[in-house]
């Protein structure tokens, strides 16, 4: 496991630190050693959110901020927006979730197969981060949404689970193409992915460009990375982040090895995490409460061990190569400008490799922009599946994609 680099969890750190505040009941100096060390780290990441915590917690008590999340939880229509299931299977066998939104009898063309696209959600979320665009587009556009493995309704991944592979952003990549095969077999795609689910699309064209040049009449790549991870400091001073990166690799392997105990810290130390799951989901303070807490709720309900799992993935991650195939189309790059954990200079690299797309960097915004920023992120995509369209900007020719003539 790569200690530099990757893409951490700031809140599942949270969940080991909160596991080492109740030592009496590990039973394993060797596990309390780690997890302590593991707690000053979630302590230099959350210093900030923490100290808001804080003062929340002089003014509020525990069992009213309880009811709040509840109250959120019952109230909040985030997430509740559903399609038609569907399953495809994976190259290892792993049973990947996706539902179809259909596009209304008047909306559709005739005598063609219809555009779909086809959304791909990040690390620790699954397909209901995408609420907001999903509301925006019903009825409008045939689209699919996905689950990746291990994550929201899909099969926890077999190869994972046996012990017979490990996850790697190229087999994210395949698992794609296999839910494409199932929900979108012909007619043309356009593809919208977040955080890891864009470094998916990429992986999807460094192994399928046929693919990509044969049916991808565009693309959007919303607050990822090509690569350079390794150089992400998300928002800590040198010192901060070099002890984080070096306890990462300990704290994920007791994340796998102490789960339920880690799980138990999780829910205890919920005060703590919601404050770090605002500071790197956010770029701004002001944010719907319903919307900050449904952002947590997608955060939890991803399991620790599958966090740690994850992991090592991101630090090998380098798909800048990739991005050529896309050339041609109309491509979105998307970022907050405030993101710290994929930060807007990610994206502005990217735009750089593929000098013909559109590069908006959303003001305020953090990682989550499509939450936070939905309108912004809602007419961006409304203007790509404009020039999808046949008529609109399409795939251009050979001499147009290279910029000559």
């Amino acid at each position: 496991m790569s200690e530099a680099g990757g893409v951490p969890d700031p809140a599942a750190l949270g969940a080991v630190a909160a596991a080492a505040a109740r030592p009496g009941r590990t039973g394993a100096s060797g596990w309390l050693r780690g997890a302590g060390v593991a707690g000053a780290a979630v302590g230099v990441l959350a210093a900030g959110a923490a100290a808001g915590v804080a003062v929340e917690r002089l003014t509020v008590g525990r069992g009213m901020r309880r009811k709040a999340r509840l109250a959120l939880d019952s109230t909040g229509p985030y997430g509740t927006l559903r399609g038609t299931p569907g399953t495809a299977v994976a190259d290892d066998g792993t049973e990947l979730y996706y539902e179809v939104e259909e596009a209304a009898p008047d909306a559709r063309e005739t005598g063609r197969p219809p555009l779909t696209v086809v959304f791909s959600h990040g690390y620790c979320l699954n397909q209901d981060s995408w609420h907001f665009q999903r509301a925006a587009l019903r009825g409008a556009v045939r689209a699919v949404y996905w689950d990746q493995r291990s994550h929201g309704r899909s099969e926890r991944g077999r190869g994972q689970r046996d012990g017979t592979g490990t996850v790697s952003i190229d087999l994210l990549g395949r698992d794609l193409k296999a839910v494409i095969e199932a929900a979108a077999p012909e007619g043309p795609l356009v593809l919208v992915g977040h955080s890891m689910g864009g470094m998916t699309q990429m992986a999807l064209a460094s192994q399928y460009p046929g693919l990509i040049e044969e049916r991808v009449a565009a693309a959007a790549f919303v607050g990822t990375s090509s690569g350079r991870l390794a150089e992400v400091t998300f928002g800590l001073p040198a010192l901060g982040i070099n002890v984080v990166r070096r306890v990462l690799p300990g704290a994920f392997r007791l994340m796998t090895a102490q789960t339920e105990l880690v799980e138990k810290g999780r829910r205890l130390s919920a005060d703590l995490l919601a404050g770090v799951y605002r500071r790197y989901s956010f770029g701004s303070r002001d944010v719907d409460p319903g919307v900050a807490r449904f952002a947590e709720r997608l955060l939890e309900s991803t399991p620790v061990d599958v966090v740690a799992e994850f992991y090592p993935a991101f630090a090998e991650h380098d798909k800048t190569a990739a991005l050529d195939v896309f050339r041609g189309v109309p491509v979105l790059v998307l970022a907050g400008e405030k993101d710290l954990i994929t930060p807007a200079s990610h994206s502005e690299a990217m735009a750089a490799a593929l000098p013909e797309a559109e590069l908006v960097l959303v003001p305020g915004a953090g990682h989550l922009v499509m939450l936070e920023q939905p309108a912004t992120v809602d007419a961006r995509l409304a203007d790509l599946l404009t020039a999808a369209e046949p008529g609109g900007a399409g795939r251009r020719d050979e001499a147009g994609a290279r910029g000559e003539g």
